[in-house]
């Protein structure tokens, strides 16, 4: 089978490079095709007829959405329905991967795949926007006989971390910096690994009878920025890393006391039942706390001398 994977130079996009590389599968960047050019888009699939697309590709400046609004939705609205269309049109598997984001947050109880999507921000709407683009396309070409290997996935995920520009590498460049911190304590979410995700997407794509549809895909347990903030000062002293600060200097605060231009959800946490039911051979994965993988994510980056 092969694969096309949109967004090979973002941190999902690595993540898809190391898990795949030795598959079947093309690896495109902005370089190679301009996503806010549906042309562009349409003339790549048609060029290298993938099997599946993993579109790993998003515009993700929350903030910077506020204001560059129409770049925003056509990379993470239009691209999709030019994505989606072709492949509802030529039977192929589509990956797309969403964000917690879509919500409004003020759920007390972990959000499910069916609770009405109502999101705070630009870059939020933009993804529900993608994400209906997906749906409607394959909504609108009939299955042909023989083909029930074609199917969208769409994998709703938060506080996404892995080879790039993340919180989780401010927080230790900001920790060497300065005496103390102030971090936001009353947003909660789960902390969720590229590599996790790259992982369980190829889970998914050998499924020989998945089912389209809206999945959200997290690792297990819970946590606030503040939390995710002291745990990762703590574990990486526990590596030797010297900080100019402690633990006990990382202060919570509210989000109200730190503002942004765009709004974000306070209840981040997303439900994975339909997800374990769907993949019920890897319920372990789902079943993981998300404190194994910034702890494995921690130990590469002292391996790499980037602790």
């Amino acid at each position: 089978m092969k694969n096309l994977v949109f967004g090979k130079d973002g941190q999902l996009g690595r993540a898809f490079q190391l898990a795949l590389g030795d598959s079947d599968s093309i690896f495109i960047g902005r370089q190679e095709c301009d996503l806010s050019n549906s042309r562009a888009i349409l003339e790549c699939l048609r060029e290298i007829n993938p099997d599946c697309i993993i579109n790993a590709a998003a515009y993700t400046a929350v903030d910077k959405a506020e204001e560059e609004k129409e770049v925003a939705f056509a990379v993470n609205a239009l691209a999709l329905k030019a994505i989606a269309e072709y492949c509802a049109a030529h039977q192929k598997k589509l990956i797309h991967f969403s964000s917690d984001y879509v919500f409004d947050g003020m759920k007390s109880s972990p959000y499910v795949e069916s609770d009405l999507c109502m999101p705070l921000s630009v870059y939020g709407k933009s993804k529900y926007a993608g994400e209906l683009a997906i749906i409607e396309a394959f909504a609108s070409q009939p299955m042909p006989l023989g083909k029930a290997s074609s199917y969208y996935s769409i994998l709703r995920t938060s506080w996404v971390y892995g080879d790039g520009a993340n919180f989780i590498r401010t927080v230790l460049r900001l920790a060497k910096e300065r005496s103390s911190l102030n971090i936001v304590a009353d947003q909660f979410g789960v902390p969720t690994s590229t590599d996790w995700l790259a992982k369980l997407t190829i889970d998914v794509l050998q499924e020989s009878q998945w089912v389209s549809g809206v999945y959200h895909a997290v690792p297990a347990g819970r946590t606030s920025w503040y939390e995710l903030a002291r745990f990762v000062v703590e574990y990486a002293q526990s590596l030797g890393v010297q900080f100019a600060l402690d633990v006990g200097q990382i202060l919570p605060i509210p989000a109200s006391d730190y503002p942004l231009p765009a709004k974000r959800p306070m209840n981040s946490q997303l439900s994975t039942r339909k997800l374990a039911d769907a993949l019920p051979s890897y319920q372990n994965l789902l079943a993981q706390d998300w404190k194994i993988s910034v702890e494995s994510y921690l130990l590469n980056l002292k391996s790499q001398g980037l602790l």
